[in-house]
């Protein structure tokens, strides 16, 4: 009997080390792992009094759910002051626009007076010559004594008045030109205000309507939404506190995108792959649990690498210590929401390093 116990023993043996060495597949194991998350702050983009808190801690809640409502009064007087200098700057386009047929009216003006005072600079001239004339036959008549010396001195006289009328009218030409051209160079001014765009085109009032659009957007963030489903925690905010853009007031844990820190042993490490399927289970639900994922990859350093104080291993008194690389591993969204986890528990993870 006794020999058919020890022959039993060692044919299980013998059947284990098969197993083991031949048959069963490779794996990693740890219970140096914890659950972690990627958490989503709760952060306001604007300031003012809450008025109102409608989520605690280890609340559930679901993305875009109201958490938080601050008071509008400023933001909705923001609004309605930019809504006034929009409006105010379509009117202004429209005055330009209408300004635009005045200001070609008043250089059509400007350029018939152009041809107006070239007439009468024509008309002086000719009066001019005849004066000319005028004096020239009267001298002659002068030297004989046909006429009287009165006679010539009106004759100068005339011929005096008509050179100062020439002068003049071509003053007077030079005048209107110029004003035709301060005219035309006043409705090009004005047209470059508002050429190439429409009213709602135009950079003035794109502009205001950017700051329109600008206070809308404060406004609207006046209620404070949860960024990603999860579970309320770390609230710090409560009704009449005045918070301040971009201090946290709570933080949403997305409970359904936890994913596991597994601390292997740097030796454990030498076949393990990202993409390797990995079984896990946790001390909250125990082995009757089992989640399954894979590896994601490593850390960039062991946990003693980025220490506050790290390790001083140059010393004479130096111990060999086996460090730790921390490997993240994705968990199944569907398993999280039969089984939901929480940040930070502890779990025992086993790598199928066999599997590619």
């Amino acid at each position: 009997m006794i020999t058919g116990f020890t022959a039993a023993v060692a044919a299980i043996g013998v059947f284990w080390w098969i197993w083991t060495a031949f048959l069963a597949p490779r794996t990693e194991e740890t219970d140096n792992a914890y659950t972690g998350v990627e958490l989503s702050q709760v952060t306001p983009l604007t300031g003012g009094a809450v008025k109102a808190v409608l989520v605690i801690d280890t609340q559930p809640v679901q993305a875009g759910q109201v958490l938080v409502v601050l008071d509008d009064t400023d933001q909705r007087l923001a609004v309605d002051q930019a809504a006034a200098v929009l409006e105010g700057a379509r009117r202004r386009v429209r005055q330009l626009i209408a300004n635009d047929t005045s200001l070609a009216g008043q250089a059509a003006m400007q350029q018939a007076g152009i041809e107006a005072a070239r007439t009468n600079l024509v008309q002086a001239r000719s009066n001019l010559d005849k004066a000319d004339l005028d004096v020239k036959r009267r001298k002659i008549l002068a030297g004989p004594g046909a006429i009287s010396a009165q006679e010539l001195s009106d004759a100068l006289t005339l011929q005096h008045n008509a050179q100062a009328t020439v002068a003049e009218a071509g003053f007077r030409v030079k005048q209107a030109e110029a004003a035709a051209f301060a005219a035309t160079g006043a409705r090009g001014a004005n047209r470059a205000l508002f050429a190439d765009a429409t009213i709602a085109t135009n950079p003035e009032v794109l502009a205001a309507k950017a700051r329109l659009d600008a206070a809308r957007v404060d406004l609207a963030r006046t209620v404070i939404r949860a960024p990603v489903a999860g579970v309320v925690d770390q609230r710090r905010v409560d009704v009449g506190q005045r918070v301040q853009p971009g201090v946290p007031v709570m933080v949403v844990v997305p409970i359904t995108a936890m994913h596991v820190d597994a601390n292997f042993k740097e030796g454990q490490l030498r076949d393990v792959k990202p993409g390797q399927p990995a079984t896990l289970t946790s001390d909250l639900y125990g082995s009757g649990v089992v989640y399954h994922g894979r590896v994601q990859g490593f850390g960039g350093g062991s946990g003693s690498a980025f220490a506050a104080i790290p390790a001083q291993n140059a010393t004479g008194n130096w111990i060999k210590v086996v460090q730790r690389l921390p490997t993240r591993i994705a968990l199944d969204p569907k398993e999280l929401l039969e089984h939901p986890l929480r940040v930070g528990l502890s779990m025992t993870v086993t790598v199928n390093t066999s599997r590619p």
